[in-house]
């Protein structure tokens, strides 16, 4: 009898989330790493996949292997792939343990790979594309940790100016009145690994369009595993919920233990179905390619969409069967 050829990687899980794609990998404790591709952004970097590696800026949320494993060869193949430099974002108080990770390296290559570490205070803003500003927040984990907010900056004419014809509020503004005022959207609110607290209640943490978070325990008799782990529990997701204003909540970081179709059910069993219905979780890839299918059918008039090449919908069945 021969023996068993190794099981297959799982494809990404891939999400659209108008206007916005979100993919990448991430199971508690083996790897997360997450790509948002029009804002040319990823987060943190537990594994490499080919697909990260365009991500201009990468924000690492912690320490933990499973977070940032993947680090330096994504810094090494967006210079060997001709990407440029990569340039990585973290907590202020990661930033030494990083460098001297990286300076590891060039011990071991005999080369030093270039790269950009910026470190961020909490709530310091760097402009990531034109008018995008991240922002890192600590979060309560068993590291330092940040999670990271993403707002677009706008500006509006002021009221008392709507009515003021053209002529006249150029005139103004250059006399040097202030006649618009700023205001930001929050886009995307990243928490990383975290537990409950007052920071999953920021504004611009319950009100991004897109709220990219975990759920690692989702069994009822876990609640203190997830104590311990400075994990979320499900029963905090469902809690949380209920404040949460953004349109999509999409879920990282279960266990390989948890079948999706339970992880489903138990938050629409303990956040109830209308709650339920705005939660979406990265690798459930049947749910997922349903869901796409229906949006692209929306677009197309329902002809029938391409037929998946290499990673697609076949494979993501096969890697879901496997795990």
């Amino acid at each position: 009898m021969l023996p068993k050829p190794p099981p297959r990687e799982p494809s990404l899980g891939f999400l659209y989330c108008p206007p916005l794609r979100v993919f990448g990998q991430s199971v508690a404790g083996e790897s997360t790493c997450v790509q948002i591709p029009e804002l040319d952004l990823g987060f943190d970097i537990g594994s490499c996949p080919r697909a990260m590696l365009p991500s201009k800026h990468l924000a690492i949320s912690h320490g933990h292997m499973d977070h940032i494993g993947g680090l330096a060869y994504f810094c090494s193949q967006r210079r060997f792939q001709g990407m440029g430099t990569a340039k990585v974002v973290c907590d202020e108080r990661l930033a030494p343990s990083i460098k001297r990770m990286m300076d590891g390296y060039v011990d071991l290559e005999r080369q030093r790979t270039p790269y950009e570490l910026i470190a961020l205070k909490a709530d310091q803003p760097l402009e990531i594309k034109n008018n995008m500003l991240l922002r890192g927040f600590p979060v309560e984990h068993t590291c330092p940790a940040f999670g990271y907010t993403v707002c677009e900056k706008r500006t509006k004419l002021k009221p008392e100016f709507a009515d003021v014809p053209q002529e006249k509020l150029r005139e103004l503004k250059e006399r040097g009145v202030e006649i618009t005022r700023s205001f930001e959207i929050p886009l995307v609110a990243y928490t990383g690994d975290t537990a409950p607290g007052p920071h999953l209640i920021r504004e611009d943490v319950r009100k991004a369009q897109v709220l990219i978070t975990e759920c690692t325990f989702m069994e009822p008799d876990h609640k203190e595993r997830a104590r311990v782990g400075m994990h979320m529990h499900v029963d905090d997701l469902a809690e949380w919920l209920r404040i949460v204003e953004s349109q999509w909540v999409i879920v990282l970081h279960v266990s390989r233990r948890t079948d999706m179709m339970m992880a489903r059910q138990r938050i629409a069993q303990v956040a109830g179905e209308a709650l339920a219905q705005k939660v979406l979780f990265l690798m459930d890839y049947k749910a997922n390619r349903e869901r796409y299918e229906q949006q692209l059918a929306q677009v197309t008039g329902g002809r029938p969409a391409p037929a998946a090449g290499r990673g697609g919908a076949a494979e993501e069945d096969e890697a879901e069967d496997e795990t």
